[in-house]
């Protein structure tokens, strides 16, 4: 993909966080439709700021979670365009689709740290722990094939940990 092509992608970073048993987080989005409305963590990326800090800034602002410690990353960027309703409700905000780093990181604190509300507008109205392979079944179809990737990529990750 050429770089004009690029720009048309909103700069996104999208996380995956792995508990001690090897589970990972996926959160419900806020008026999505069941069954497949549940993702990971993700968010854009501010003009100058680094992978990490925005993944960290991300999983804290729609999470609450603070604990977490690096695992991986995806080499490459992933792209996926924007389907019609997305467009028409303007939530593309001038963007085709968005392009997507991703990192893998292991919780190291207590459910109960989790917060949906620690800072508004709030993205996700439920979470839960699951496995790798169901994350895939349970994202919106757009997503699918960026899930699958990220999936065969940190399923080394979805192992526990003492």
């Amino acid at each position: 993909m050429s770089e004009e092509d690029f720009s048309q992608y909103r700069p996104n970073v999208g996380v995956v966080l792995f508990d001690r048993l090897g589970r990972v987080w996926l959160g419900r989005r806020v008026g999505g439709r069941g069954p497949r409305n549940w993702q990971f963590p993700q968010g854009g990326i501010d003009p100058g700021e680094e992978l990490e800090a925005a993944a960290r800034r991300e999983l804290r602002e729609e999470t609450g979670v603070t604990s977490a410690e690096l695992l991986g990353q995806l080499e490459e960027w992933i792209t996926y365009d924007f389907p019609p309703a997305v467009m028409r409700r303007g939530d593309a905000r001038g963007f085709k689709g968005q392009r997507q780093a991703w990192l893998a990181m292991r919780f190291t604190g207590e459910d109960a740290e989790v917060d949906l509300a620690a800072f508004p507008p709030i993205e996700f109205d439920g979470w839960r722990w699951a496995t790798l392979e169901q994350a895939e079944d349970l994202v919106v179809p757009f997503k699918r094939a960026t899930y699958a990737r990220v999936v065969e990529v940190f399923r080394p990750f979805a192992t526990a940990v003492r």
